[in-house]
This record gives structure tokens, sequence and C-alpha cells, in this order.
């Protein structure tokens, strides 16, 4: 059943569970998503990125992607993730996506509140809920740029902003940087545990962990405790899936078709172990 992210994290933040993002680019990832969903009765949140819409344009997605979350037999939110500009985010709601994450986490703080205020008031009249973020979660680059370290804490979230920023712009989902990266980890990463608390315990909205690909069981259960009700994941099950097409290949499969039932079932597997971390299964 196709829904919005309110109705997917606002039971997971009250039961303290976390609901997993994973982005879907094509039709196996999304099969593998789906499937892994309906097994376990969880929830789940699919979509993409705006970086990801040269592997799959936006309309031939949402034409994917919107149908078979309706016909799910739990309920499934049709994600834009990372959304940069105000153009994209607005064909995304008109072809049906139910969630948009408005990504102005660059601008400065005054930028971010306008930008994102004015999504919000244009999303809710599709029915659509609105994800900001606050704080910069930056990729692994820059954690190498800074020999290895977190990115720094100019960029973390202050709680007692996220708590004006939350209430200002009226956004459904706040992101919050508190030491991931996007894409796959070159250090071990270090969250700030207390951060996340604190931040739980000021916004009354969910909180998003952005950058999860990568990070510890522990990290995980222990970020969901702290008051993390969505975990984003691409490049575990992009991964996944990757290796499921190389071993078919040192099989001898030589033909797409050999490989895509593999890939299904490589990325189902993957998005399981993760919604058993999360606690989100027999949710629905």
């Amino acid at each position: 059943m196709l829904v919005n992210l309110n109705d997917v994290l606002l039971p997971a933040r009250k039961n303290g569970y976390g609901v997993g993002l994973f982005n879907t680019v094509n039709l196996e990832l999304a099969r593998g998503v789906l499937k892994a969903a309906e097994e376990l009765k969880s929830p789940v949140i699919i979509g993409t990125a705006e970086i990801l819409l040269p592997c799959g344009p936006l309309e031939d997605l949402a034409g994917l992607l919107v149908p078979m979350a309706k016909k799910a037999s739990v309920p499934v939110v049709v994600h834009y993730d990372h959304g940069l500009t105000f153009e994209k985010c607005m064909e995304a709601l008109k072809l049906g996506f139910t969630s948009i994450m408005y990504d102005c986490s660059t601008d400065s703080y005054e930028e971010n509140v306008r930008k994102v205020r004015e999504l919000v008031r244009i999303a809710h009249c599709f029915g659509a809920t609105v994800e900001a973020e606050l704080g910069h979660v930056g990729d692994n680059e820059e954690q190498t740029a800074h020999n290895g370290a977190d990115v720094p804490e100019s960029y973390y979230t202050d709680p007692a902003q996220a708590k004006e920023f939350a209430e200002k712009t009226q956004a459904d989902v706040l992101a919050i940087a508190v030491g991931t990266a996007h894409g796959a980890y070159k250090f071990k990463p270090k969250l700030d545990f207390d951060r996340i608390k604190r931040i739980a315990e000021m916004v009354h909205v969910p909180l998003v962990l952005h950058g999860g690909s990568g990070l510890s069981e522990e990290d995980f259960r222990r970020a969901i405790a702290c008051g993390i009700s969505k975990v984003n994941i691409f490049t575990d099950i992009n991964e996944a899936a990757g290796k499921a097409a190389e071993h078919a290949i040192r099989e001898g499969k030589t033909c797409l078709t050999d490989m895509i039932l593999c890939q299904v079932e490589a990325v189902t597997e993957a998005v399981k172990a993760k919604i058993r971390i999360f606690g989100s299964e027999l949710r629905h």
C-alpha cells in the first residue's frame, strides 16, 4: 500500500524501532527490497536520489515504483532522496512520489529554513511529507580529506537549532549530522550518540540517519535506541547486487537474464538483514 513518511515513521518513533530507506534505481533492486519487506511484514521506504538519476530517470522510476508500492501488502513510501533542486522535487511530487527530501543543508541556515518551509507548504497539498537536513552529512571523500576523522563538529547538528528549525519549517522528518558519511566507509565511523539523544528529546518529529551502509549492528541498534526512526541504505544493497552479478559471471553465466534472479535474491537477503536489525519486522 502506498503511504507517506508519517504513516510509517510516527509509529516507529513511538515504539522505538527504525524503518529503512533503500534507494532503488532499477527493477531488480525494487523487487528485492519489496520482497524482503513483504516476507518480513515490515513497512519500508523505497525511492531514488537526485544524484542517482543518470542510473534511472525520475519519470521511468515513478512509473515503476508507484504501482509496485500500491500493490504491496505492506506500507511502502516512495521517497525522493536528496532532492537538490526545487524543480526536481516538484517533478517528483507530480509523478506521485509520496515523500520528498529537500536537501538544502549546504545553504545558509536562513536559506535552508526558507526553502524547506516553502516546499513543505506545497508538498502537504499533495498529501506528501517532507524530510529536511540540518547540519551536513558529507561523503567519505570528505572524511579522507580530514585524515580519516569524522566530519568536523562544525558540520554536526546543534540540538537547540534543530528544535527551532523543525518548528520554523514544519518539516515532517529531520535528517541530522552525527558522524556518518555517504558511501562506503574508508575509516570506521564514530557516531555521537549523546547528540542523537539530545536532539530526539528536543525535536518533535522523527529523526533520520543518513550514510547507514557499513555501520555495525551495534551502531544501528544504539542509534535507534537513542531516537533515530529512519535509516538510509544504498551502498550495501548496491554492492550485494553487483557481487551477485560478478558471481554469476564466474559461474559462466554471461546473459543478463541469467543474473537477474541472483541479484534480486541477494538484495532481498541484504534488506532482510537490515530490517531485522532495525526492528521493523512484523510491524504490519
